[in-house]
């Protein structure tokens, strides 16, 4: 599945976000999360592969470890998103138990 053009306006604000693509800070950590939980919470859905190759092609991104934590971040948000996603309460009004 190719990159919408909103994730890849995200994944440019990760870019600019991140001082040192060397080293992500923790409080950088953070706000990638919030990015990629952006995302998935507005619909938008992408493939981890797709996100590495772009990070690859990027330019400034030369240390693996710092792509591939990213990769590992934007796959812990949309798997968590998918998983509680599932989970659903329902009201009394919506039970068919007959009551």
């Amino acid at each position: 599945m190719p990159l919408t053009n909103n994730v890849i306006i995200k994944l440019n604000e990760i870019t600019t976000l991140v001082e040192d693509k060397s080293e992500i800070k923790e409080s950088e950590i953070v706000e990638i999360k919030s990015i990629f939980k952006n995302l998935v919470e507005n619909n938008e859905r992408y493939d981890m592969d797709e996100i590495e190759f772009w990070f690859e092609n990027e330019g400034s991104w030369r240390k693996k470890q710092s792509r591939v934590r990213i990769v590992n971040l934007s796959s812990y948000i949309q798997d968590k998103f998918q998983q509680t996603a599932h989970l659903r309460i329902i009201s009394d009004d919506d039970c068919s138990c007959g009551n």
